[in-house]
């Protein structure tokens, strides 16, 4: 129907809980008919919607993929009301690369959604999604976090949209997902994402800032794992009501001011972290020379009053690297 090559091992429909792969024919130098196998999980039960889960849209960003593992492992179908399609890894090469993008077409994934089913790999794997999952499914959860070069507050997030209806109806499901902060989102450029995508087509979407570095750590995925068990249990998949430890902080990103860049290159040296309260005029950061002493460095000021949100990871940074994100509480 879509002209897609990728083909599940498993059927979508059948119940009980089944684990195989989707596979995606891939000729190379060193496995003429190859594939690229990307791991996929089905759990069925009684009748009811669909949940998409998704990690690894970026390769090196690890609460996801940690969560849904966990999830794919431990879900019983019999406590399932509806369907649950896991996909642990979405961009599978990078994901074994520890790459933000694909290491065989070098193409983000996260902005190149619809794709294209007749394209390079990473654009017939977002053409699956697309085109096949994302219809299938009423709710979908993409897991994000700040890979190698950022590091986030933990917050569930969603979207500004144009309807009302929808965009409250992913509120709700953020809300619940219950991380220690919600964040009403604004991107800097959200051609070519998932996001916009899942949302084009009318669904409720759920996604993620859970840290960063280039890695997980254990509070990080505790909040992915209860985040999905709520979401799921939000849209009546999973029984029983969200579990809380307290009341999330919510957040917002009003406009591009949030947004702070570096204008030179050179050594990161932080002023304030993550969840400080800063002013509007306020030295958040500056960047020292990497080649010489005696230099004064640039500062980097606060664009407005708020929390710091997220910020640049790696010591070194280079011109045009976003800095630091200020939310307001």
């Amino acid at each position: 129907m879509t002209g897609n090559p990728i083909s599940p091992t498993i059927a979508l429909d059948q119940p009980g809980k089944h684990h195989g792969f989707l596979r995606l024919p891939y000729s190379r130098n060193d496995s003429a008919w190859g594939s690229v196998m990307i791991p996929l999980t089905v759990i069925i039960g009684g009748e009811g919607p669909t949940a998409l889960l998704t990690g690894g849209n970026h390769g090196d960003e690890y609460e996801g993929p940690v969560a849904l593992q966990a999830l794919a492992w431990e879900i019983d179908p019999a406590d399932v009301t509806g369907r649950i399609i896991i996909v642990p890894y979405m961009n599978y090469p990078a994901f074994r690369a520890g790459t933000r993008v694909s290491p065989i077409d070098q193409i983000n994934m996260n902005r190149c959604f619809p794709g294209s089913a007749g394209g390079s790999v990473t654009q017939k794997i977002a053409s699956y999604f697309n085109d096949v999952l994302v219809p299938l499914s009423d709710i979908v959860l993409d897991y994000h976090s700040g890979g190698k070069t950022l590091d986030f507050l933990p917050y569930a997030a969603a979207h500004y949209l144009d309807d009302p209806a929808q965009e409250a109806a992913c509120v709700a499901a953020v809300r619940s997902f219950a991380a220690p902060y919600t964040m009403m989102m604004r991107e800097i450029d959200n051609v070519g994402m998932f996001d916009t995508a899942v949302e084009t087509q009318g669904k409720v979407f759920v996604t993620t800032e859970l840290g960063g570095g280039g890695t997980a750590t254990a509070r990080s995925s505790r909040i992915a794992i209860r985040g999905a068990r709520n979401v799921l249990r939000h849209a009546g998949i999973l029984a029983g009501q969200p579990e809380t430890d307290g009341q999330t902080q919510m957040l917002d990103m009003p406009d591009d001011d949030c947004f702070h860049f570096a204008t030179r290159d050179g050594l990161m040296h932080p002023l304030a972290d993550l969840g400080d309260p800063v002013r509007k005029g306020q030295a958040i950061a500056q960047i020292w020379p990497a080649d010489r002493t005696g230099v004064a460095p640039s500062q980097i000021l606060a664009n407005r009053d708020g929390i710091i949100a997220a910020r640049h990871f790696p010591g070194l940074v280079q011109s045009g690297d976003c800095l630091a994100v200020i939310a307001v509480a």
